[in-house]
């Protein structure tokens, strides 16, 4: 089997997110792209605009549309959110021959080095890398790496969170998604 790890804190999650996960499984041939929502995401400073529940709510939401698409609760109750600790218990459950992704950004990537236990998350897992067209990025020696480059992206979670502030409709969000954050007032909805 080919898994592919999505991290994140998908606050909300959108038609991007979903987007460069169908292009990573198509690219790739995985058998499962696994959102893990950041319980809580160090690098953000603990700070995030709708609670974990609801976070993972949306994404099971958003990708119930795609059979390939999981949401896991796994960083559910963690102090902190660590790649490695999600690493090690997804590992735990795959047979030996089984292959191990991790789809990220290029701009997190590029900050591999500040994460915790940084190099057994590269032992663990080969990064799917994406970025924008043009965008360069350095990888760590020795850091197993593929590129998908040209995907355009132009929607950003904070711009979503904006327009739904403002009592628009944002684009790049999902139905069910839009209207679960609406009824739940998040955002500012």
């Amino acid at each position: 089997m080919k898994l592919a790890i999505f991290g994140g804190t998908f606050d909300p999650i959108h038609d991007g997110h979903l987007a460069l996960a169908r292009e990573a499984a198509a690219r790739f041939q995985l058998d499962r792209v696994l959102f893990v929502p950041a319980a809580h995401p160090p690098h953000k400073a603990g700070v995030t605009h709708a609670p974990y529940a609801d976070r993972v709510r949306m994404a099971e939401l958003a990708c119930q549309g795609d059979p390939r698409f999981e949401v896991s609760r796994l960083e559910e109750g963690a102090a902190s959110s660590y790649s490695i600790d999600t690493i090690l218990k997804i590992r735990a459950r795959l047979a030996p021959g089984d292959q191990l992704y991790f789809l990220i950004g290029a701009d997190a990537f590029a900050e591999i080095r500040t994460w915790h236990r940084w190099r057994d998350v590269a032992r663990g897992v080969r990064f799917l890398v994406v970025s924008r067209p043009g965008h360069l990025y350095q990888s760590p020696p020795g850091v197993e790496f593929d590129r998908i480059d040209d995907i355009e992206v132009p929607i950003s979670s904070s711009a979503i969170r904006l327009a739904l502030a403002s009592r628009q409709c944002p684009a790049g969000l999902g139905a069910a998604v839009l209207g679960y954050a609406v009824s739940h007032g998040l955002y500012g909805a």
